[in-house]
């Protein structure tokens, strides 16, 4: 499964259901929408919460990645963290771990913990971390914003938090070169989209940072988000993250996304904000074009509309 519920369940048992109306919540819960912009004098203040329950291995690595990339993605300055880490009964030495983890890639991003939460809860079997993320935006972007036309660019690939976790998760129990293992699990460093997010935030109509169900569900959130259809004509795909995927049977397309940065651009805006991305260091491609029609996402000749599950998860049943 993706680990997401369903357009339908969201839209019945979660959307109807926020509470007091206000008239200072700018974006508000909606299907593809990772965090909220709220009005907070002048400002545009963009929170966003985050749960993460594998990758045991860097989890709190991983987590401030995750919760920072949603507010990055709608045009933020990721600023505040709140880690909520809950923990199997009489595991306290993961404390030390995760807290250490939390705090070197939070420095790492410039990222300040303002509080929080842990506590131990009976018949857990690993940890789980929950990060609230705060920061300011002079321009919030939607994922719903892609408009026909539009370019749709990608950065750095797919599967790249995938990489990283198989790489250090799985990393006895595939037959791979350990030189190809240490370059897969360095991809840790890849994750954060701070910078591409900064140089695509002036200019593109919606950007979306994938997760679970990957490159392709990420594209699809777009889409449905934006009631458009995506034609997709190639993803790269790194040679590390092939291999790994290829040894245990994921799709690449189809796996844990975070580290690339979906956004769509209008064309005029195309060629220079490609040269932005390289001048940062960060790979980048236009891999697409947002067309009028029913929503969905056509790749490679195959049309898709539903929901893409992610088989990564099976790897810890």
């Amino acid at each position: 499964m993706t680990g997401k519920l369903t357009p339908a369940m969201l839209e019945e048992l979660v959307f109807s259901r926020t509470g007091a109306p206000n008239e200072d919540v700018l974006y508000g819960p909606a299907f593809g929408e990772d965090a909220a912009a709220l009005r907070v004098g002048d400002e545009t203040l963009v929170v966003s919460s985050d749960p993460i329950s594998l990758a045991a291995e860097r989890i709190g690595t991983l987590g401030v990645a995750i919760a920072s990339n949603d507010v990055a993605a709608c045009g933020g300055v990721p600023e505040f963290l709140l880690p909520t880490v809950l923990l199997p009964r009489e595991e306290y030495e993961l404390v030390d771990t995760i807290s250490a983890q939390l705090d070197a890639e939070a420095t790492r991003l410039g990222m300040s913990i303002v509080g929080g939460h842990s506590e131990t809860v009976a018949g857990l079997d690993r940890p789980l971390l929950s990060l609230t993320c705060m920061g300011a935006a002079d321009r919030y972007v939607p994922t719903s914003g892609a408009t026909p036309g539009d370019r749709v660019l990608l950065t750095k690939g797919a599967g790249i938090e995938a990489t990283a976790v198989l790489a250090t998760d799985f990393r006895d129990e595939v037959d791979l070169s350990a030189d190809l293992l240490d370059r897969a699990a360095g991809f840790f460093d890849d994750l954060s989209v701070l910078v591409e997010s900064t140089v695509l935030a002036p200019v593109a109509s919606a950007m979306h940072d994938p997760t679970e169900g990957g490159v392709l569900e990420g594209l699809l959130e777009v889409a449905l988000a934006s009631e458009a259809s995506l034609v997709v004509d190639d993803v790269p795909v790194r040679e590390e993250t092939r291999a790994l995927c290829d040894a245990v049977g994921v799709d690449p397309l189809r796996t844990l996304g975070s580290g690339a940065l979906l956004a769509t651009v209008p064309e005029p805006e195309t060629e220079s904000v490609l040269g932005e991305l390289d001048a940062e260091g960060v790979e980048a491609w236009d891999v697409g074009v947002v067309e009028a029609g029913d929503p969905g996402v056509t790749l490679d000749g195959d049309r898709y509309t539903d929901p893409v599950q992610d088989d990564i998860y099976e790897l810890w049943e």
